[in-house]
């Protein structure tokens, strides 16, 4: 299994949770994260550090975000690793719970 970030790290990108990554499984896009699911150890140590309350376990993603998987495996595959903590995008804070954020994402 892997994990998954879904929906609500659109237009936020919190990075905590690569800081306490042991694998460097995270990439990043402009604006959203991602697991590459062929590095990720399934060891849950970043769930509880997203502010955004963005990542689950492959086998708990909600029912309404079940795309983020394959989502997620397509863009670990372009997208570069990050392995240091940035700041969020700017407006993260106030957008984090906002819902229909896919549309937004930029590949």
């Amino acid at each position: 299994m892997t994990h998954v970030v879904t929906e609500t790290c659109i237009q936020c990108r919190y990075t905590d949770c690569v800081d306490v990554c042991p694998v460097d499984c995270f990439r990043e896009g402009e604006n959203f994260l991602v697991i590459d699911p062929d590095e990720c150890i399934d060891c849950a140590v970043c769930i509880p550090e997203c502010p955004a309350n963005a990542i689950f376990a492959e086998e708990d993603v909600p029912a309404d975000q079940q795309a983020f998987i394959g989502l997620n495996a397509e863009l670990a595959r372009v997208w570069p690793s990050i392995t240091d903590t940035k700041g969020p995008l700017p407006d993260a804070d106030a957008l984090k719970d906002t819902k229909g954020k896919l549309a937004q994402l930029k590949r």
